[in-house]
């Protein structure tokens, strides 16, 4: 399964990198005798790994950033998927720690390595999920100045792992983008409108506006103009809430875009788009 070999690939980078002990496979610390036991009476008693994911959690939300990490670190030892996530974010985002993307890596990987096959419908899934995006996203550009170099091969398997196995919109939106780029695949029109009608379908606002551009366009797939102002109109008015609600959009481009179709749409084109935003907005709340 090429899942399987993009996993085992990637646990070999880990090792050629020497990963720390929140980075080591079989939740032990990376510097620990494989056969090392401790007995029993000897033994410190030690915290329950999902006491210690809530009070890491908690002690975030208070800003007790040195107790959050501590709590945290041991509950991704012991394999908690939401510490190793939330670790992995922190890391990459610079969030309270200084950022650094080798080691946001690090838990991702492991994440992915221990959980890819974790029931889709868990609690924990989306933590996998997101994992699989941030790493897939990461060889896309790699990371300067470690073993992680670009490989857009290694990252649609990863994208499609998290897309057909979690049902992850992120990840049906990358893949389709890619189909549509050709990037680490042959180009595919129709398998990028697949998959970007999959992730529009559950709100993804980038795959909405992309599948709108291409259907609007007529790009890489059989043009469809009305449908596709209607899909740009969804993506659009999505980003004009998070604008009133304060977010900050780096989506500026789905506004443009619109701007430019609904210049071009003929006024029949336009009713029809209006009729289609209704059907879509209508079957997206029954899916519900």
């Amino acid at each position: 399964m090429r899942t399987y070999d993009t996993l085992l690939s990637c646990a070999l980078i880990a090792l050629a990198l020497g990963f720390s002990p929140a980075a080591s496979f079989d939740g032990r610390p990376s510097d620990a005798a494989p056969n090392q036991s401790t007995p029993p009476a000897a033994a410190a008693p030690r915290a329950n790994p999902y006491e210690a994911q809530r009070s890491g959690t908690q002690a975030l939300r208070a800003g007790k950033l040195d107790q959050a990490m501590t709590s945290l670190e041991y509950a991704a030892e012991q394999g908690m998927p939401g510490a190793m996530w939330k670790l992995g974010r922190m890391y990459a985002d610079g969030d309270g720690v200084g950022q650094n993307k080798l080691r946001a890596f690090e838990y991702f990987l492991n994440l992915t390595k221990t959980h890819a096959y974790e029931p889709p419908d868990s609690q924990e899934s989306r933590f996998v999920a997101s994992a699989f995006v941030a790493l897939g996203q990461y060889y896309l550009d790699g990371i300067p100045d470690t073993a992680v170099k670009p490989d857009p091969a290694v990252a649609i398997d990863l994208f499609r792992h998290a897309a057909s196995y979690f049902g992850d919109s992120d990840a049906q939106y990358h893949l389709g983008r890619l189909y549509l780029l050709g990037t680490g695949t042959a180009k595919d029109g129709v398998q990028a409108a697949r998959w970007l009608r999959l992730a529009a379908n559950k709100g993804q606002h980038s795959a909405q506006a992309l599948l709108g551009s291409m259907l609007f366009k007529g790009q890489g797939v059989a043009r469809q103009p009305a449908m596709g102002l209607a899909w740009l109109t969804i993506a659009k008015e999505a980003m004009g809430k998070e604008a009133k609600e304060g977010a900050s959009s780096q989506e500026a481009w789905i506004i443009e875009t619109y701007r430019s179709a609904f210049a071009q749409a003929t006024a029949d084109e336009r009713l029809q788009a209006a009729r289609y935003v209704e059907e879509l907005v209508r079957a997206r709340r029954a899916a519900k």
